[in-house]
């Protein structure tokens, strides 16, 4: 079963941090593009950064750009999302995608994991 798979949301302070990451399972990660896209309680699901697959590119939504910084470790598997001086905006269920174009549109990624929840206190 190919699948995505979340973990590092959780509940803390504004001004802390907190680290994603999303593993590939029946999938080799380390040959897509992968994006992070969050969704807060009534909003859409919105873009927050993407990679290329080999990790060369990188890309933010303005809200998020100088906090957050993706990266990827394609012998783990792995892709993260490092999110620093948090926010209570931020506040959200982050989930990554995989796909085959390194897109801005969630439509682009057909692989989703299930999210995560970040929940960031005043």
């Amino acid at each position: 079963q190919v699948q995505l798979v979340e973990s590092g949301g959780g509940l803390v302070q504004a001004g802390n941090s907190l680290r994603l990451s999303c593993v590939g399972s029946g999938l080799n990660l380390g040959l897509y593009p992968v994006a992070w896209f969050r969704q807060a309680p009534g909003k859409e699901r919105e873009f927050v950064a993407r990679i290329t697959w080999k990790g060369g590119g990188t890309h933010y939504a303005d809200s998020v750009r100088g906090r957050f910084a993706i990266s990827r470790d394609n012998a783990m598997n792995t892709v993260y999302l490092q999110m620093n001086s948090l926010k209570p905006e931020d506040t959200a269920v982050y989930y990554c995608a995989a796909g085959a174009r390194y897109a801005l549109a969630s439509g682009s990624y057909d692989t989703w994991g299930q999210g995560t929840q970040v929940t960031v206190s005043p």
